[in-house]
């Protein structure tokens, strides 16, 4: 492999865009598309881009189980064992599981005419996208409809009524 193309591979790393990738390592704005998706077809550089992404999957201790555990939690909590409905705050016995499921908590405190007043919201991830994409690693939802069957297929061609006729 090339100099070039090895800082191919390092720039494709950072964001997954092939034309973007070409820009950055010294490649024409006008041809990048073009050499990104030539270079993403040369079998070096293919080798190269998944090497890197397994040692890189690696080091961060990311894995497919490990994605799909987190979806699970995010999917599968449920919101009263997280969420006081008292006063919206996090329960202090929650999960770490439970607590995984969380996206964002905030807590606004308030001066008014009746005193100190606290607002609070708790956000939780979005359980139905979770769900959907366990789903589909499932194999449950299908985009495509899949037919496996034997048939004949007779082809018939119609000329119109002037077959007897000449011209």
């Amino acid at each position: 492999m090339t100099k070039k193309q090895k800082r191919f591979v390092e720039e494709y790393l950072i964001d997954l865009n092939a034309t973007q990738a070409a820009v950055r390592t010294g490649y024409s704005v006008k041809t990048a598309m073009e050499q990104g998706y030539q270079l993403l077809q040369k079998t070096s550089v293919q080798e190269a881009i998944a090497k890197a992404m397994a040692e890189r999957s690696k080091r961060a201790g990311i894995s497919q189980d490990r994605v799909i555990q987190e979806l699970a939690r995010i999917a599968f909590v449920n919101p009263q064992n997280v969420i006081d409905s008292e006063d919206a705050s996090v329960k202090a016995d929650a999960t770490e599981d439970d607590l995984a499921c969380i996206q964002s908590v905030k807590v606004k405190t308030m001066d008014g005419a009746k005193g100190k007043s606290v607002e609070r919201e708790v956000r939780l991830n979005d359980k139905m996208k979770a769900l959907e994409l366990l789903g589909k690693h499932l194999g449950m939802f299908k985009d495509k409809l899949e037919v496996d069957a034997d048939m004949d297929l007779n082809i018939t061609i119609d000329y119109g009524d002037n077959d007897n006729e000449e011209s």
